[in-house]
């Protein structure tokens, strides 16, 4: 396949970035990163707790490294640092050509503050700067969540120059207040003779969960409805609430990035908070398997892939801009959904919770993964 057969190296004429979700040590050390970037035009790195206990529990990659890093520290979570920061380090300097191609608009990689500080505004922010203090590379995307407390520190950090991935947005509301909290920023940077040139910043926006939450009331309602008109209905709305949502924020986006606001904004070098689209692979087996990529295409978004929808897209996805497609019928779908008693604002308000609640549960699943391998090691040790 030559580049320009290849599906993930079209999107990038269009206007979308791909990143891959699946920051591992062997990404590193086995070269595939650099493949991915050659050959499939990736231009970022996305990682978070779940990832990092993956890679960390399901080889021996980090054996040597977690071994030198027990001896040197006193605590599983300043060992896990230390392996983090390592593998951020590592992705960052292999995408500095694309961060240094693209003047500073790509080429980043994120790592997370601790998701329990997620409704802590002010541990928050101390936590961006001390990843940023240690990381130290102009291409690293601090991950902090989307959540109703953390929207001050997000313009905070913004303001004080830092690049910044707003995570586990799943409404439009909450984005919307992200955006403004960007707008912001730069704004308070201009009044304060800043630069804003050199800032950027996206908002991951989830997809899949949206529709296995909705979908599984729907067949709910379905399995009760005794009109077959009824059940016609309902089923023609499955798999349709996720690619709408996403769909009513992007159309914000634009909104935005096409206002006199953010014009003056422009002149002085900004770039556009971008929507990332996150949780992109499918759930449903009756699904398309690239539908959250094919559905999800337009200028000034990135989608961070899965390695398996990474794959599934190269080898056969279809290249066409479709998020200004049936913008008339968004708000339509919306309302059939809260016609048959789907309550979408209250379904992605507890995604967002149960999204913070499982990375606080996979972070803490993965410090303990660390300080079993830890006890091993000092085990170990003391018999030799």
């Amino acid at each position: 396949m030559t580049s320009k057969e290849n599906p993930l190296v079209r999107l990038k004429d269009v206007g979308q970035s791909v990143w891959v979700d699946n920051l591992s040590r062997h990404l590193l050390t086995s070269g595939e990163l650099k493949w991915l970037i050659t050959e499939d035009a990736v231009t970022g790195v996305t990682s978070n707790p779940t990832i990092f206990e993956k890679a960390i529990a399901g080889s021996s990659d980090y054996t040597s490294a977690m071994e030198k890093l027990v001896r040197a520290t006193e605590s599983a979570e300043e060992a896990l640092n230390g392996l983090m920061i390592q593998d951020i380090q590592d992705a960052a300097d292999t995408l500095k050509p694309v961060y240094d191609e693209t003047k500073g608009k790509d080429g980043f990689v994120s790592m997370e503050v601790s998701p329990l500080l997620a409704n802590d505004a002010a541990a928050t922010m101390r936590e961006v700067r001390r990843i940023s203090k240690l990381v130290n590379r102009p291409n690293l995307m601090i991950k902090v969540p989307g959540t109703q407390e953390a929207i001050p520190a997000i313009q905070k950090m913004l303001f004080e120059g830092f690049n910044i991935n707003v995570t586990l947005l799943f409404s439009v509301e909450r984005y919307d207040q992200v955006l403004e909290a960007f707008l912001k920023a730069l704004e308070q940077r201009l009044e304060a003779g800043q630069p804003i040139d050199q800032i950027a910043s996206v908002a991951s926006f989830f997809i899949s969960r949206v529709d296995t939450s909705t979908d599984k009331q729907l067949e709910a309602k379905i399995k009760a409805a005794k009109n077959a008109d009824k059940k016609a209905e309902l089923k023609s709305l499955l798999g349709q609430t996720a690619i709408v949502n996403a769909k009513k924020a992007y159309r914000h986006l634009m909104v935005v990035s096409e206002s006199e606001r953010f014009g003056k904004l422009k002149e002085h070098g900004a770039q556009i908070q971008r929507v990332l689209w996150a949780s992109t692979s499918t759930k449903n087996p009756t699904y398309r398997d690239v539908v959250y990529v094919e559905e999800l295409i337009g200028r000034d978004t990135v989608n961070t892939m899965p390695e398996n929808t990474l794959k599934a897209f190269r080898d056969h996805g279809e290249v066409q801009v479709t998020l200004d497609r049936d913008q008339e019928t968004i708000e339509e779908t919306l309302k059939k959904l809260q016609a048959n008693g789907i309550d979408v604002d209250q379904i992605v308000q507890d995604l967002e919770t149960a999204g913070v609640k499982a990375f606080i549960d996979s972070y803490r699943k993965l410090v303990k993964c660390v300080e079993d391998q830890r006890k091993s090691i000092l085990a170990g040790a003391g018999r030799r």
